[in-house]
Order: C-alpha cells, then structure tokens, then sequence
C-alpha cells in the first residue's frame, strides 16, 4: 500500500459507504455488519441518502470514492 493515494482508513470508509449505497442507507444493517456504533452508522446512513438524492448532472466529475481513479 506504500505509496498509494487509498490508506486502509479511506478503504474502510468507502466500503462502508459501497454497502450503505448498494444495500440502502439502513443504519441497523450497517451497524450489524460492521459493528459500528449506532450514531456511526446513522452518520454513514445519512451520508448515502444525501449521495442518492444529489443529481449526477450537478457533480458529474467527482465521486467520493476511493478506488476507480487514474494513478
């Protein structure tokens, strides 16, 4: 992972959001996968609703994802 832009934190984030995205902002199956903290997993919840409702021809160029980018 040396010189890599993703550290293990930003990877561990964007699987978190990946699951909320994919699966639905539920912070109880957040919580019981990832063992999270309710008030954590209410905050990654709230997080992808935003995502999903923000429209892609307002920020077609940015992703809040860590992986998919050119080195």
């Amino acid at each position: 992972m040396r010189g890599q832009d993703a550290t293990l934190e930003r990877l561990r984030v964007d699987r978190q959001l990946d699951e909320a995205l994919v699966r639905g902002p539920d912070p109880l199956h957040l919580a019981e996968v990832f063992g999270l903290d309710e008030k954590t997993a209410i905050r990654y919840a709230n997080s992808a609703r935003a995502l999903m409702e923000r429209s892609p021809e307002t920020d077609p160029a940015t992703s809040p994802r860590t992986y998919g980018s050119t080195p």
